[in-house]
């Protein structure tokens, strides 16, 4: 079984090979930081954020939760949504949503999961929202890749919707949300092509 010595262990060996590749990298980054990018992401340890977008520490703001969802009345989500839009001024918005998400999985059932029911419930209005689509589908997998989908689309309409995102555009700064969806399968991402910016 593993115990928190992995971690330690592991975080010694990472500050090794990156001090043998950039001495001063850690000098840096205690500089402060200057993302272009906030990614929200779902919590699944399958899909670290800088890992699959291949970026180092510092290129990404990243919020993650179970099935990526941003809702407004989640002070968690949009304190992050404020910092990086209106402290960091990234340039860029990413939601990162994932085939095989379990959230999303959860949704599409009538089972009461406890406290997670009640995050849940925002994509059972979106499943509801599209019923007719979803239903339509020639099969099972099918439905759920699509509602996982659209779960992302949802939400890059919620993030163009935030007063954040709307106050940047109004200043006149460049702001663009993005949808992508992450494959567990091929370890690809996928540009859903919704993309948002600022008039």
């Amino acid at each position: 079984m593993s115990t928190i010595e992995k971690l330690l262990d592991g975080n010694k060996a990472w500050v090794e090979r990156v001090k043998n590749k950039q001495p001063d990298f850690f000098e840096e980054q205690a500089k402060g930081q200057n993302p272009d990018f906030l990614w929200i992401g779902c919590a699944d340890s399958r899909v670290p954020s800088n890992v699959v977008a291949d970026v180092q520490p510092g290129e990404l703001f990243v919020h993650r939760n179970i099935a990526n969802i941003v809702s407004p009345t989640d002070l968690n989500v949009q304190s992050v949504l404020q910092y990086a839009v209106m402290v960091l001024e990234v340039e860029h918005i990413v939601i990162c949503g994932h085939y095989g998400c379990g959230g999303v999985g959860a949704a599409m059932g009538d089972e009461t999961e406890g406290v997670i029911d009640q995050w849940l419930e925002p994509l059972r209005s979106i499943y509801n929202d599209h019923r007719a689509e979803l239903e339509h589908m020639g099969s099972e997998q099918e439905r759920y890749d699509r509602f996982c989908e659209l779960n992302v689309i949802e939400q890059v309409a919620h993030l163009s919707e935030s007063r954040f995102v709307r106050q940047a555009w109004k200043e006149g700064r460049e702001l663009s949300v993005h949808g992508l969806i992450y494959s567990l399968e091929t370890g690809l991402l996928k540009n859903l092509e919704v993309s948002v910016s600022g008039t």
